[in-house]
């Protein structure tokens, strides 16, 4: 399993964990991540054939790709054994997606439940207003490796119309975006309330990354090639990237105590915009 801080994120195809077909071409797509869920995807009588279900599409379709799974919440009836199911998948698990956690003692729970033994990660999905109060004590949770927002249900306990453009979720994103850098942790963006790859789908996928959003997740095929378009820098900007790096390597080489590039000075924040453009491209 690659670095997950070298992870990319850019199009994340949600499945559901239930239907082998649809899992199946989920998996054969191109979408950089894929989650198999099996929390609202999932009918309740369905949920323990979807668990079973998991380990198979994995080891027969997962191999090369970065896959995670989505587990139902914790106070659910199914919340340890899903968690158990992951941890016997081992590295073959990019991470688990966590719902609804609203505190790092919910992190705490799922680590306790994983075992020492198991080293996936936890992407945290926050969905609820307490979720969104106590992010920064959540990305310092164990396991932790990025923060997606749930626009579906943060919407409906929030009272906000399901027609909100995402500049009315603006301190919503920064706010998650702010913790999720302190910490180190990706950012990613949740599903647009459509599945269609038209202008408005557009406009979320290209607001969340100039805000600085490492992907963002989509609920149909048709809309991967977009979101990934929206996360990948410009020829431009990775050859920029590059040339960043190159004048920092130069200058750590000669014992310089400071490096340039075009006239202008550069130091580690610039490094850091310049890795993170390089990683988004794989490199």
């Amino acid at each position: 399993m690659t670095s997950e801080q070298h992870l990319r994120r850019r199009a994340v195809l949600v499945a559901p964990g239930s239907d082998e077909r649809k899992a199946g071409k989920a998996l054969a797509s191109a979408a950089d991540e894929v989650v198999l869920d099996l929390e609202d995807a999932v009918t309740p009588d369905r949920k323990p054939a979807a668990r079973d279900l998991i380990a198979p599409l994995v080891r027969d379709h997962g191999a090369g790709r970065t896959v995670s799974v989505r587990i139902n919440g914790r106070g659910t009836e199914w919340f340890e054994d899903d968690l158990r199911a992951c941890a016997e998948l081992g590295t073959a698990l990019a991470s688990i997606v966590f719902p609804k956690v609203e505190s790092a003692d919910d992190l705490t729970e799922a680590h306790r439940i994983l075992g020492e033994n198991s080293g996936v990660g936890i992407q945290a999905l926050i969905e609820t207003p307490a979720g969104v109060q106590n992010i920064d004590e959540i990305v310092a949770g164990p396991r932790a490796v990025g923060v997606i927002i749930g626009y579906a249900d943060l919407g409906a306990a929030l009272g906000r119309a399901r027609t909100a453009l995402p500049e009315h979720w603006l301190y919503v994103q920064d706010r998650v975006l702010h913790a999720a850098r302190a910490a180190g942790l990706q950012a990613i963006d949740g599903p647009f309330l459509g599945i269609a790859d038209d202008d408005a789908f557009r406009h979320s996928a290209q607001w969340v990354s100039d805000l600085g959003f490492d992907g963002k997740w989509v609920i149909h095929p048709a809309q991967i090639e977009s979101a990934t378009a929206a996360f990948t820098p410009t020829d431009e900007q990775v050859e920029a990237a590059r040339k960043v790096l190159a004048a920092l390597e130069g200058a750590e080489a000669r014992g310089a105590g400071a490096a340039q590039l075009d006239g202008q000075m550069l130091d580690e924040a610039v490094a850091v915009a310049a890795r993170r453009t390089l990683t988004k491209i794989g490199a």
